[in-house]
């Protein structure tokens, strides 16, 4: 069987912690900066993880 190959989109978006959870980038935060309050743009620079929800899907994107 071959290998599974990586979704190189997803490998751009998203990264594995070293406890197996998934990194992302938040929504909202590519422009229109100038009507954003400091706190808002301070957050969105956060990154955040992915629902366990939608985990899975994600997971059968990035095989490691």
């Amino acid at each position: 069987m071959p290998k599974i190959k990586t979704h190189k989109g997803a490998a751009k978006r998203f990264k594995r912690t070293g406890r197996g959870k998934i990194l992302r980038r938040r929504a909202y935060g590519g422009h229109f900066f100038i009507r954003k309050s400091s706190r808002q743009k301070r957050d969105l620079r956060k990154p955040a993880y992915v629902h366990p929800a939608d985990k899975p899907r994600v997971e059968k994107l990035l095989p490691e």
